[in-house]
């Protein structure tokens, strides 16, 4: 599983995100988007990234120099032919996911991995688009991917073993750690998350503590890497708006719809980190920075 060349289909969070776990751990990675100014955008994540662990010593410089020169940019779907690994993490639309899909079945070899980042559509219905829907896995990395380490696995009705196997061995190499789950919506980690971060956000509205308050209660008490509202600033709240609601839909559950501050908040254009200004104000808008 070392120097594969890995193809992450969409340049926003979790695209960039999952672009610089790869190339992190040494792989070739394309970075693709259909628009320029988003592809241009990710790749300027992806950088910042690798500015800063270098800043925190956590890499040398040399090792960062290698991890940025190991990322590339494309426009185009032909320019993923040669790849081991394809991993879509585009907009939650089940009819997209399964057309590039059906495009890449006509441009990758037949032993390319398809794998989807998915976390509130059927695995089974994005490997529908596909003609070899055995070689199609649902991979959910936790957000922010580079610096958490789980990664659910989720098989669709037809993954082959293979595909499976072949799955966990190269998530391995990134260094992760593979937690196995059914293809149901919102897998494990967003059936807990989602309705925990919409009770965080209900509780500010409902004047029970500050933003940094119930934020300091989670690192202080519960023994959280980040409070609610940080994470909710790297996710961006459009995108917690459109997994709840996706969720809600599907489950029926009041829990996962979204508390009226997300509405007002995605309105005004106060996403996180990503617009530099959500729960808190950025000066420095890369997603992973300091």
């Amino acid at each position: 599983m070392e120097n594969r060349t890995v193809a992450v289909l969409g340049a926003g969070t979790m695209g960039a995100g999952i672009a610089t776990v790869m190339a992190r751990a040494g792989h070739h990675v394309i970075l693709f988007d259909v628009s320029e100014d988003n592809l241009r955008r990710g790749i300027d994540t992806v950088h910042g990234f690798f500015d800063v662990s270098v800043q925190k010593g956590k890499l040398t410089d040399e090792q960062g120099r290698v991890a940025k020169s190991a990322l590339h940019g494309s426009t185009s779907l032909a320019d993923l032919a040669h790849c081991d690994v394809v991993v879509e993490a585009v907009y939650e639309d089940l009819r997209l996911k399964k057309d590039i899909f059906a495009q890449l079945d006509d441009i990758v070899s037949e032993s390319t991995l398809f794998h989807t980042n998915t976390s509130t559509l059927s695995v089974t219905g994005i490997a529908s688009g596909s003609r070899r829907p055995e070689r199609v896995v649902g991979t959910h990395y936790c957000n922010p991917a580079p610096l958490m380490k789980l990664v659910e696995v989720a098989d669709g009705r037809h993954t082959a073993t293979w595909a499976h196997d072949a799955t966990i061995r190269f998530l391995a190499s990134l260094g992760k750690t593979s937690v196995v789950t059914k293809d149901r919506p919102g897998f494990i980690v967003n059936r807990f998350l989602i309705p925990w971060e919409n009770s965080c956000i209900r509780a500010l509205e409902a004047g029970l503590g500050t933003r940094d308050s119930i934020d300091a209660a989670v690192l202080g008490a519960l023994g959280h890497p980040m409070g609610p509202f940080r994470l909710l600033d790297i996710v961006g709240m459009d995108i917690h708006q459109q997994v709840a609601t996706r969720l809600y839909e599907q489950l029926r559950d009041p829990r996962f719809f979204p508390p009226p501050m997300v509405e007002r908040m995605v309105a005004a254009g106060d996403l996180g980190r990503k617009t530099g200004r959500g729960f808190y104000e950025y000066d420095d808008n890369r997603l992973f920075g300091s």
